[in-house]
């Protein structure tokens, strides 16, 4: 049971950047989209200019600026883009990246990891629906789908989950999904679930209240969960028990200016909820009529001026990322401090332990991590173990971690995962499977060194990561970091994290650290010779290269190694990104 958390939101003081979300965009169109109203959505240009500047060379597209690509946002900027009218730039080359995601029998977030059904529900979605392609093998990919109904009757986020945990109402919803996409190219693709024991299931996670919870392990119903739970029952031609109870349930979300929030007694109507809301009333067979209006005033209060759209009015929309960016650069007695940690804390909601990049959303590993660092569970007790049990529950079958529940294992959320126990000051044994951590963390290595995920090529930070889970694990091997830094050290100053030619301040930041840890020399005039290359006239730069500052996150990862440099931080917390 995770535990019961109060679903309002945070209060103290958040940092905002006023910039726009890939999700809230997605949601903001896509719910715009259903009601026929996008041409009353402001920005058009802009938030086509904020989805086409996520496309990478390789031709999928990535969460952020400079970050790889993946299925998610892959999904979420070709369909926006679509819903909005536009052409869909190289679409051959996206569809060939694509391609690379196939595992033989789904589809992995990135090439070279293990499928799970979130990614083969976007990517399937987007091979039919944007590149209007089949999956390459229809029938081991229904095989897969097959193979995710456990024996509660619902469906796990991959095979493997389904043999060990119990079902999600979300991998329910994106399993149906992917099976009805794959019916539009397919028509005879057979049905691969027990349909009575899936609708049983389904029908099971509604509450008292009339609202779905995600699952067993959730107390709390909430409109995400609604929404899977109604869309999936719709696609099997079924619906809520108590549909009537459903709908009045939803309808009590309403704010008073008529948008929806996504718990009982929560006080922000945010893009989810409301998107949540019209997805659900639509799978219900309700009139979204009345709530055109309402909804649609809301989403334009949550434009961003430079395209595209957050979760809330974008000067009060602050992400766990930043603040706790903020925080960390800050000094600690900065009275700030309390209002920054406060908000973190508060980022902690119902169903989950862990914090959330922006307040109602899903948790995320590297999000809690940052946010323990900056000192979010100091003040509550009972956090570091709730927050335990959560990574508890999260750890795949494999031994690994995905960025949230369900997604694919990678070292940077797997190290992240464990580094926010080291910071909280429990061991690894005492809450994970020790052996599973260890076997997924070697199963990351060849005779070249570590990779990210299994299928992709080594890297220094896949090295480093891998390198700080096993020395918490007992299993440091000697001389292996000394040499792995040796090849990935540029003379100029600074790692790099390919090669040994162009230095960034990730790599670099993430080598000292580790170094540290291994007590290996850090050569402290380099780094300061790399600092300063680094700086810019609004902030420091992710390279040397770099035009223009990277915004809080570098800024805080560099003053970080000032403060190591100087001498007045020993012990650098181990902050992961990518």
């Amino acid at each position: 049971m995770t535990v019961r958390l109060a679903p309002h939101a945070p209060i103290g003081s958040a940092v905002t950047t006023g910039e726009a979300d890939l999700w809230c965009t997605y949601a903001a169109v896509r719910t715009a989209s259903w009601l026929d109203r996008t041409a009353d959505l402001p920005g058009r240009a802009a938030t086509l200019d904020y989805l086409g500047g996520r496309r990478n060379t390789d031709g999928g597209y990535a969460w952020s600026k400079g970050m790889a690509s993946d299925a998610w946002a892959t999904f979420y900027c070709t369909q926006a883009m679509a819903e909005l009218g536009a052409e869909i730039p190289k679409l051959g080359t996206t569809l060939d990246w694509l391609r690379r995601t196939w595992s033989g029998t789904a589809y992995a977030m990135l090439p070279g990891q293990a499928p799970d059904v979130w990614a083969t529900h976007f990517s399937v979605r987007t091979m039919v629906e944007v590149c209007r392609e089949a999956p390459p093998d229809p029938d081991r990919l229904v095989s897969w789908l097959r193979a995710l109904q456990a024996p509660d009757g619902g469906l796990g986020w991959s095979p493997e989950h389904a043999g060990t945990m119990a079902s999600d109402v979300r991998a329910c919803f994106y399993g149906v999904m992917s099976w009805r996409a794959l019916r539009a190219v397919e028509p005879d693709a057979p049905f691969p679930w027990d349909r009575p024991a899936l609708v049983r299931w389904l029908r099971e996670q509604q509450q008292a209240e009339g609202g779905f919870r995600f699952g067993p392990s959730a107390d709390t119903p909430c409109m995400w969960a609604t929404y899977r739970a109604t869309a999936a029952l719709e696609t099997l031609g079924s619906a809520p028990a108590e549909r009537q109870r459903c709908l009045d349930w939803i309808l009590d979300r309403r704010s008073p200016d008529g948008a929806f929030v996504r718990w009982a007694g929560y006080d922000v109507a945010d893009v989810w909820a409301s998107f949540c809301a019209i997805g659900s009333l639509r799978a219900l067979g309700a009139d979204t009529g009345p709530h055109a209006g309402p909804v649609l005033h809301r989403l334009r209060e949550l434009a961003c001026p430079s395209g595209g759209f957050t979760y809330r009015e974008p000067e009060h929309a602050g992400d766990a990322l930043s603040t706790a960016a903020t925080a960390l650069l800050s000094p600690g007695d900065d009275p700030r401090q309390h209002e920054w940690r406060t908000w973190l804390a508060g980022c902690r909601l119902p169903n989950e332990g862990g914090v959330m990049y922006m307040p109602a959303r899903g948790s995320e590993v590297r999000c809690t991590l940052w946010a323990i660092a900056a000192g979010a569970a100091v003040a509550d007790p009972a956090a570091p173990r709730e927050i335990a049990d959560w990574l508890a529950m999260l750890q795949n079958p494999d031994g690994g971690f995905g960025y949230w529940e369900g997604r694919g294992s990678d070292l940077v959320s797997t190290a992240a995962a464990v580094e926010t126990l080291r910071l909280l000051g429990i061991p690894v044994a005492e809450v994970l499977s020790a052996e599973r951590l260890a076997e997924f963390v070697l199963g990351c290595r060849d005779e070249q060194g570590y990779r990210h995920v299994p299928g992709a090529l080594p890297t220094l930070r896949a090295g480093l990561q891998a390198s700080r889970v096993l020395e918490q694990l007992g299993r440091t091997a000697p001389g292996e970091l000394a040499g792995l830094l040796d090849r990935h050290r540029v003379r100029s100053g600074g790692f790099a994290n390919e090669g040994s030619r162009m230095p960034d301040l990730l790599s670099t930041y993430e080598a000292v650290v580790t170094a540290d840890r291994q007590r290996l020399p850090v050569d402290f005039t380099r780094l300061n010779v790399f600092l300063d290359r680094l700086t810019r006239p609004d902030g420091t730069g992710w390279t040397p290269l770099a035009p223009t500052g990277g915004g809080v996150l570098a800024d805080c990862l560099g003053a970080l190694l000032r403060e190591r440099s100087a001498g007045r931080r020993a012990d650098l917390p181990a902050l992961t990104l990518s």
